[in-house]
């Protein structure tokens, strides 16, 4: 299950539960319903926990049953149906196209929240020369998956991760944020640059770039963090900004470390590994190529103390 969406941003005047009269025609789901709820090309078992109007439209903060709290969110309307037998079989055939098995649990959990990404040196320097990184203990192998997918990380972008790890934990210096580019603008260009490459525009690459902004936005404050930059996170995350919008190259790259062991737990036939792993290295060469626009040279954010 691809991670969350963009979480939506507003002020107390823009709230209003959901037993005020404001759109009270339009609120569709009530906080403890459960809900059926789409999550990428899945659907899921939801709980609204809480309804509010946001930015003139009623949004739903849903708990995924069986899943880590880390996964709630905010979603709209469009995301979510009624829990009724025609619904269900919805779900099933979702399932069957996806060719999900309904004994295994495929995607998320807190299995995958991990310790996060504060590393040791070591352990950066043999990612460095190319060596495996030792899985996450919290990560568990799921027996679904026979292949484990492999991302070879460009060897001057391992560099930039060594380099990533000493400015923040030797130096104790920061990305001033917010980077420009963003994530965001940086898959919009590839997405663009695909375009015109193939002469097209490809629903393969944009549902993968999506798929790779879903994992980002949710993995971000849960494992892609050095322990010094979790409260420069605090801030500027605060007005529920997705950090998609606010970090840059730097943090994406961090997520390619993380990858395989985020989607060990995705069933995924041979051939649809095969395309995307080269899909995965296509967009990493495209990191490389660019990497004096969209990586700091220097470290230019805040100063941490211990």
């Amino acid at each position: 299950m691809v991670s969350s969406s963009n979480r939506d941003s507003a002020t107390d005047e823009e709230n209003s539960s959901c037993d005020e009269p404001v759109s009270m025609s339009k609120c569709t789901f009530s906080e403890g319903e459960k809900v059926l709820a789409y999550h990428g090309p899945r659907i899921y078992e939801a709980k609204v926990q809480k309804a509010e109007v946001r930015k003139n439209e009623w949004r739903y903060y849903v708990h995924y049953l069986g899943w880590n709290k880390n996964w709630d969110e905010w979603v709209g309307t469009d995301r979510l149906m009624k829990h009724t037998e025609e619904n269900i079989l919805k779900q099933q055939a979702l399932d069957k196209k996806a060719g999900v098995d309904k004994n295994i649990r495929t995607g998320r959990s807190s299995q995958t929240k991990g310790k996060g990404l504060a590393a040791d040196k070591e352990e950066m320097k043999s990612l460095a020369k190319g060596k495996k990184r030792k899985p996450d203990v919290s990560i568990q192998e799921n027996p679904a998956t026979e292949k484990h997918i492999k991302i070879q990380i460009p060897s001057n972008l391992k560099k930039v991760l060594v380099d990533d790890w000493d400015f923040i934990t030797q130096q104790n210096k920061l990305v001033k944020l917010p980077r420009s580019p963003s994530v965001d603008n940086i898959l919009t260009k590839y997405l663009e640059y695909r375009s015109k490459k193939d002469g097209m525009m490809t629903d393969a690459v944009g549902e993968i770039l999506n798929g790779l902004r879903c994992y980002f936005d949710k993995a971000l404050p849960t494992i892609l963090l050095y322990k010094k930059e979790r409260q420069q996170c605090r801030e500027a995350l605060k007005d529920d900004i997705a950090p998609s919008r606010i970090y840059g190259a730097e943090h994406l790259l961090r997520l390619f470390v993380k990858l395989p062991d985020l989607l060990a737990s995705v069933k995924i036939e041979e051939e649809t590994l095969t395309r995307l792993q080269q899909k995965l290295l296509n967009f990493l060469r495209f990191l490389q190529v660019n990497q004096n626009v969209f990586f700091l040279s220097e470290y230019d954010g805040p100063t941490v103390t211990e």
